[in-house]
């Protein structure tokens, strides 16, 4: 056996590893106990109508909220919260720990520490079934389990916050889009009334149509005198009574035609027509603005029942179990695998050294 270790070194060192190994892993490392925890996220179940904007305020789905939760609970402020609240330092620190499972120091930066927290919290987020699986590591039961449940308290904490606050924003940006359209709403209505009272008409559309029902009517009445006059120039002359009388009918008439065809269109003043036309064009402002604050309070309402299901509630499938034994480290199974290692790396040496000496050969 002294007679290989000379003439291949390597198999010593191998020899040396594996014994330091088993002699580690067998009775030096520290046990280190894991508490777990199943969750979903839920939302409160409620149906609103869909509305012209509902597509920009609705929220993002359960796995992207699950995702949300993974990184918060795995990160440097919730790190910060939990040593805060069980000094994590001292715990993870601890000298009777072994020196390759510990940190390093207990005044170690925040950086290496976080590094060092991430190794003893798992959180896996397991696609198929929608459901986030948290394993905390520690070197005691109580403080595992205490751990995994303050991330799941603290987890609800963030996402239902994170959720209100974004969801008071879009109330409030609702609400102010709402109060300016009602102002639009209003300078409208009073704009109408401001024209009606200066021009003293309620509608100038329905001014027009009567007006032009009158000429209308004085156009059939004129047609009717001037067929009459003509009847009556057969066998009368044109000074006598009742030519002269058709003469001035029919004179008034087209007078009183003119009259109410220059109220309804001319080329300059207020004619009926160019009234009723900016009326109308009034009227389609005020109608637009109606409808853009109809639409502005029914996305408000939308807002608030999106506001309501923003609320993220961590449903505990599983809730954090306190271990009765350590399940790691798994000492047959990595002693096993650090002596296929080596041995594997030893024959890879060898193989190299034969393959030199057959070419020095």
């Amino acid at each position: 056996m002294s007679f290989l270790f000379k003439r291949h070194p390597y198999w010593f060192i191998c020899t040396l590893f594996v014994i330091s190994t088993t002699f580690y892993w067998s009775l030096i490392a520290t046990d280190r106990y894991i508490s777990e925890a199943n969750v979903v996220l839920e939302s409160p179940d409620i149906s609103a109508s869909s509305f012209n904007f509902s597509s920009i305020l609705s929220g993002g789905g359960g796995s992207k909220d699950l995702l949300l939760l993974r990184d918060h609970l795995l990160s440097v402020d919730m790190l910060k919260k939990l040593n805060a609240e069980f000094d994590l330092r001292s715990h993870y620190a601890n000298t009777e720990v072994d020196f390759f499972s510990r940190l390093d120091d207990k005044d170690a930066p925040l950086e290496i520490f976080h590094n060092y927290y991430l190794s003893r919290i798992e959180a896996v987020m397991d696609d198929y079934s929608g459901v986030l699986r948290i394993r905390v590591h520690a070197f005691d039961p109580q403080t595992a389990h205490k751990i995994a449940t303050a991330l799941l308290l603290e987890g609800e904490k963030h996402m239902n916050n994170m959720g209100q606050r974004l969801a008071s924003e879009q109330v409030g940006f609702i609400e102010t889009q709402v109060e300016i359209l009602a102002n639009r709403l209003n300078d409208s209505r009073e704009a109408i009334l401001e024209y009606q009272n200066k021009h003293g008409l309620i509608s100038p559309a329905g001014t027009v149509e009567s007006l032009t029902t009158v000429v209308a009517s004085l156009e059939s009445e004129l047609s009717q005198l001037k067929t009459q006059k003509t009847v009556l120039n057969t066998y009368q002359s044109s000074s006598s009574p009742d030519m002269l009388r058709l003469d001035s009918e029919i004179d008034a008439i087209q007078q009183q035609i003119t009259a109410e065809q220059s109220r309804m269109a001319t080329t300059s003043g207020g004619a009926l027509n160019r009234i009723s036309a900016e009326y109308e064009t009034l009227q389609l402002k005020t109608k637009f603005s109606l409808d853009l604050y109809s639409n502005a309070l029914a996305a408000l309402e939308n807002t608030r029942v999106e506001a309501i299901r923003k609320l993220k509630q961590v449903s505990i499938l599983q809730t954090p179990t306190i271990p009765e034994y350590s399940i790691e480290p798994r000492r047959s199974h990595n002693i096993a695998v650090f002596t296929i290692l080596a041995i594997l790396a030893s024959i890879i040496t060898h193989l190299i050294s034969a393959i030199i000496r057959d070419h020095r050969d």
